[in-house]
């Protein structure tokens, strides 16, 4: 399966899916999330599959929603918002419980929604020249629905600095704070990738399937359908209210939101 959006590609027992639209920096859709969920329910199910990197062409890892998904929703109801906002957390749920082992390769700059991408997957490698930022609340808006498998990455302490502050921060930070694994230069990115699909292709996969479960039953809160249902609506209702709405709005219209010039 391949489209502008997305490429899958299989080496061996290693599935890579690769987003494809540096022009947007990657950016994602209601489109682009559809079709990244199918993309990990189609590798996950793969019986000659054992593990998955989602990487990333051009400079930026991802952006977040991109402009034209964001103009739409700008002018969704709440209810709107609720299923919107319900696709997004199922492309996330859909990733952090892929029976593979999967690895984020961060080859640029993470923002958004593009850190729930991250935090989704089991490990992440980050070149060291990539930046990171939890934006929302610039935008009036809150990281309700990555924030179960963010708030995991790099633990609730952090969470308390970047989702307060959508201050940007390094790779350097990211390792420090436990959000990515490793941090290396741009051409030592690939090798050590495969030295961490080394290391989970040449063990047991059954034994590699059953540590993941372990780790996500036992980890603090399970992320179940009460949780999920909770950021969906705590999304819905910040994109409705006054602010949501005038943060997306001044974004869009590259002005600064009213709340900056009380």
């Amino acid at each position: 399966m391949s489209s502008q959006n997305l490429s899958i590609t299989q080496t061996g027992a290693v599935a890579r899916i690769t987003l494809t639209q540096p022009e947007i920096r990657n950016a994602f859709s209601d489109e682009v999330i559809a079709e990244i969920t199918a993309a990990f329910m189609d590798v996950g199910g793969r019986t000659d599959v054992r593990a998955v990197v989602l990487a990333a062409e051009g400079p930026a890892f991802c952006a977040g929603a991109n402009l034209n998904w964001m103009r739409r929703m700008a002018d969704y109801t709440r209810d709107e918002n609720i299923q919107d906002a319900g696709k997004l957390a199922e492309m996330l749920r859909v990733i952090y419980e892929c029976p593979k082992p999967t690895i984020a390769r961060v080859q640029g700059d993470v923002y958004a929604g593009g850190m729930g991408l991250v935090a989704a997957c089991d490990m992440a490698v980050s070149v060291d020249t990539a930046g990171f930022c939890l934006s929302e609340v610039k935008l009036g808006l809150i990281p309700a629905t990555i924030s179960p498998y963010v708030i995991r990455a790099m633990g609730a302490r952090a969470a308390h600095r970047y989702f307060l502050t959508a201050e940007r921060f390094g790779a350097a930070e990211a390792l420090r704070i436990g959000f990515v694994h490793e941090v290396v230069t741009a051409e030592q990115l690939d090798a050590k990738v495969d030295e961490l699909l080394k290391q989970l292709t040449s063990a047991s996969p059954n034994a590699v399937r059953a540590c993941k479960k372990l780790v996500m039953e036992v980890a603090e809160r399970e992320i179940n359908a009460s949780l999920i249902a909770a950021t969906v609506q705590g999304i819905a209702d910040i994109r409705a209210s006054n602010e949501g709405k005038e943060g997306v709005q001044s974004f869009l219209q590259k002005r600064k939101p009213a709340w900056l010039l009380a």
